[in-house]
């Protein structure tokens, strides 16, 4: 049997320079299937002309923030206080129905303008921070830009619906998430979306390293699953914006170095192609449900 395929996205593009920098060096060096922009982040107009001489060989999409940044444009309830709430907060509102959703609709409207004011071309895929574009009460506008605003044949969407977590260890966070997707999971299939099959990347930082969790987390995984991590450099820019700051410089030095492609290989995995998985192969291993 050939190898399965990893989707490996790096989140946080534009956080920070170093962050930045750091997901470039992957990309470069082959390592990485795709990266997340945070439009919304202050250093991505900078950050932008690197990363388009880097399209082709790995794909760019957009990675939807609503959570503890400054928002773009007006947003009184979503942002009242001129920051975006804390995921907790989001999810609470998205839970007890007080998302306000018009807010949401421009917020990814504004961060799909930036994006594509600087990259030059659409995002090959959406995705969230934090997984918000699957909470309660966002993903249906998430979801309402597929054939209208993006098109569904060049652009695929992450989900974050996966219960194979029994074998993976670390898997409460996983399993919350999963049961916050189900309903844009569903959808999603229903509407015939391009999108990954299974998704994982949560471990606990102060545990151990990505090198510690990855293979674990690629347990009982199969063909078109993703994995989000979550390298770069940690200079002052990222300090004063997140709070995930050294766990970064380790994946970085992890994925760089000669143990990731061995324990990759003996995963039965290989790292997907840029285009998957628009370009997925009917004809050929699809081992996984939808």
């Amino acid at each position: 049997m050939p190898p399965l395929r990893l989707i490996l996205i790096a989140d946080d593009y534009g956080i920070s320079p170093g962050v930045s920098a750091g997901i470039r060096d992957l990309a470069v060096r082959r390592r990485l299937t795709g990266t997340g922009v945070m439009a919304t982040m202050p250093h991505w107009p900078a950050e932008a002309p690197a990363l388009r001489e880097l399209h082709g060989q790995i794909a760019v999409g957009l990675h939807f923030t609503l959570t503890d940044q400054v928002p773009l444009g007006s947003a009184p309830r979503l942002a009242p206080n001129g920051r975006l709430p804390s995921v907790g907060k989001l999810l609470l509102a998205g839970i007890t129905g007080g998302i306000p959703r018009q807010e949401v609709a421009d917020q990814l409207e504004r961060q799909l303008d930036k994006f594509e004011t600087h990259f030059g071309a659409p995002p090959d895929f959406i995705d969230g921070h934090q997984h918000a574009h699957m909470f309660p009460g966002i993903w249906p506008t998430v979801l309402d830009v597929f054939g209208r605003r993006v098109d569904p044949a060049a652009c695929w969407i992450r989900d974050c619906c996966d219960f194979r977590l029994a074998k993976r260890g670390q898997a409460f966070k996983a399993g919350v998430i999963s049961v916050l997707s189900r309903a844009a999971s569903r959808s999603a299939h229903a509407r015939k979306l391009h999108k990954n099959r299974g998704f994982s990347g949560f471990y606990d930082y102060a545990a151990g390293d990505l090198a510690k969790f990855f293979r674990p987390m690629l347990n009982d995984a199969h063909d078109g699953h993703a994995m989000m991590v979550h390298p770069g450099h940690v200079d002052a820019e990222l300090r004063a914006v997140d709070t995930l700051t050294d766990p970064r410089e380790r994946e970085w030095a992890f994925l760089t170095g000669d143990d990731f492609p061995v324990q990759l290989a003996a995963a039965g995995f290989e790292l997907a192609r840029p285009g998957f998985p628009i370009d997925w192969d009917v004809n050929s291993r699809q081992t996984a449900a939808p």
